[in-house]
């Protein structure tokens, strides 16, 4: 898989992260916040696959991404030197929301999922509904 992983033919995107020991727990286990970095560069990934840089957009259109809640499940535990890989999706776009899906595993083994509510902002800290050009590139 290249670096920044790769855009599915049904617009989802598949990203890969190697569990390093600055991830893990005592245990060698993935510490749960680790996850949420995990989700947080398969999101700007997913993003860039689809044509969407954060700062180009902030600086050209005065828009910006904010998450604005997350529901994770952890199912299983990763471990250090694991090769994982997570999926991300769009669920659901509604005016200035949209939902994703994410879903980290080992293998074919489900580990974590999570699902993302989050919206689009102006600079004014406003939300903003999601710019038709946007809502195209992922397929909406």
């Amino acid at each position: 898989m290249q670096f920044g992983g790769a855009l599915q033919d049904d617009g989802s995107h598949k990203f890969p992260v190697r569990i390093y020991y600055e991830d893990t727990d005592f245990s060698g286990n993935v510490y749960h916040a680790a996850y949420l970095k995990f989700f947080e560069r398969a999101r700007t990934e997913f993003l860039r696959a689809h044509d969407v840089h954060h700062q180009k957009l902030f600086e050209e259109e005065g828009i910006a991404f904010a998450v604005r809640s997350m529901q994770i499940d952890y199912d299983r535990a990763a471990h250090i030197d694991d090769l994982v890989e997570v999926t991300t999706k769009i669920i659901e776009m509604k005016g200035s929301r949209f939902i994703l899906e994410q879903i980290l595993r080992r293998d074919d083994e489900l580990i974590t999922r999570a699902r993302v509510v989050a919206v689009t902002m102006k600079s004014n800290g406003r939300p903003t509904r999601l710019p038709d050009t946007l809502r195209a590139r992922f397929g909406g």
